[in-house]
């Protein structure tokens, strides 16, 4: 009887499999059609017409006057609450080819990197498969020191040294230098933590260049995959992806000095995580409107990663997860990052208490960009002033 009745639940099964087939009631096709319908931009309201003519006139004073619109090379955006208000691309992408620099050109963000591999590695602690708050160790093995956590490589206290610096004594300069071989050299070496643990902040790219090891280790994926999968597809940034050095070096926007002239690739520029984003200034902002959505990232990861993490010291300066601050007493936080490599310098601006952004883009080394701290006055109470000199 029980063999029989085994064989007769075994044919029930199968008769309801075949039913739901054909009834098109497949779960796992559910799920998938679920999973592709999920919208990660927030509803935002309207937005004022004069609050919007105001913003324009802002905008374009500072892009004429502060930027310069016969010097700049790149790309400037604002925008508030979900809407752009105001966008220019302007020179070229590529002095040699006359290639024009157009809002859908990438440029290299150089160190906002950071803050696409942060939502990177956050969106995995929202799945599950990344835990802030334990050794790295347990993602890599290799690493020789005990007590280091992902959120302290996150929040830059983990004290680890800076790969520029070591392998200028330790690695053939003529050779790329991959992330896996930071690992192995700080293995190798056993190169001494500037500081304990979680004692103290110290900017670090090699923080971050693990963290992307880690999202590897996580996902089974190279870097650049996860992240097209976690952050670039769901958010629609068609004109984003990390460099891959298989990639024909001449074919991505390239890099120069204040004077014009071509930055060449050296043995670091295969690093990312740190770096190596190629983005323009309308998909960072498709990144900040999902930034404020709790089906892109969790209300608890959003409030960890936009806060300040070392207070050792007093004064204004700090650092979320992957987001830096100023913070001072009257005046609503300055969330932003800044970036420079070789000729490139990009900032990325997110005033959260007006849902506002700011991004100035460039690949013709400029301190410009930097100043868009001034155009943040206008738009909230902020730790800067704004000045028509």
């Amino acid at each position: 009887m029980q063999k029989i009745g085994i064989n007769l639940f075994t044919v029930l099964s199968l008769l309801t499999l075949i039913v739901s087939c054909e009834g098109k009631i497949n779960p796992f096709k559910r799920w998938k059609e679920k999973k592709e319908e999920i919208n990660y931009f927030p509803q935002f309201g309207q937005l004022p017409k004069n609050e919007v003519r105001k913003m324009q006139k802002d905008a374009h004073w500072f892009y004429l006057n502060v930027l310069g619109k016969e010097q700049f090379n790149g790309q400037f955006l604002v925008g508030k609450k979900g809407k752009i208000v105001y966008l220019k691309a302007q020179g070229l992408a590529n002095f040699k080819n006359k290639e024009v620099m157009t809002s859908e050109t990438p440029v290299h963000v150089a160190s906002v990197s950071k803050v696409v591999t942060a939502y990177t590695v956050l969106r995995l602690v929202d799945q599950g498969r990344i835990k802030l708050d334990v050794d790295i160790r347990n993602y890599l093995r290799e690493i020789p020191y005990e007590g280091v956590t992902v959120r302290m490589l996150l929040n830059h206290r983990s004290g680890i040294p800076y790969y520029g610096y070591f392998t200028f004594h330790t690695w053939h300069l003529g050779t790329i230098l991959r992330n896996y071989d930071i690992v192995r050299l700080l293995k190798k070496h056993k190169f001494p933590l500037n500081f304990p643990p979680d004692s103290k902040f110290a900017y670090c790219n090699t923080n971050y260049a693990l963290l992307a090891l880690i999202v590897e280790k996580a996902t089974g994926k190279p870097f650049p995959k996860a992240v097209k999968e976690l952050v670039l597809n769901p958010l629609n940034m068609k004109n984003t992806f990390v460099m891959d050095r298989s990639k024909e070096k001449s074919a991505v926007s390239q890099s120069y000095n204040s004077r014009h002239v071509l930055q060449t690739f050296d043995y670091l520029d295969a690093i990312y995580g740190d770096k190596n984003l190629y983005t323009t200034a309308r998909d960072l902002f498709q990144l900040d409107k999902a930034s404020y959505s709790s089906t892109f990232l969790s209300d608890s990861l959003r409030s960890q990663m936009f806060k300040g993490y070392s207070y050792e010291r007093p004064g204004k300066s700090n650092y979320g997860l992957g987001i830096r601050l100023k913070e001072l007493e009257g005046k609503d936080t300055y969330f932003f990052h800044s970036g420079w490599w070789h000729g490139n310098t990009a900032c990325y601006v997110t005033l959260r208490d007006d849902s506002t952004c700011i991004i100035a883009l460039s690949n013709v080394y400029t301190k410009s960009v930097y100043s868009v701290n001034r155009l943040a006055a206008k738009f909230g109470n902020y730790p800067f002033s704004f000045a028509e000199e």
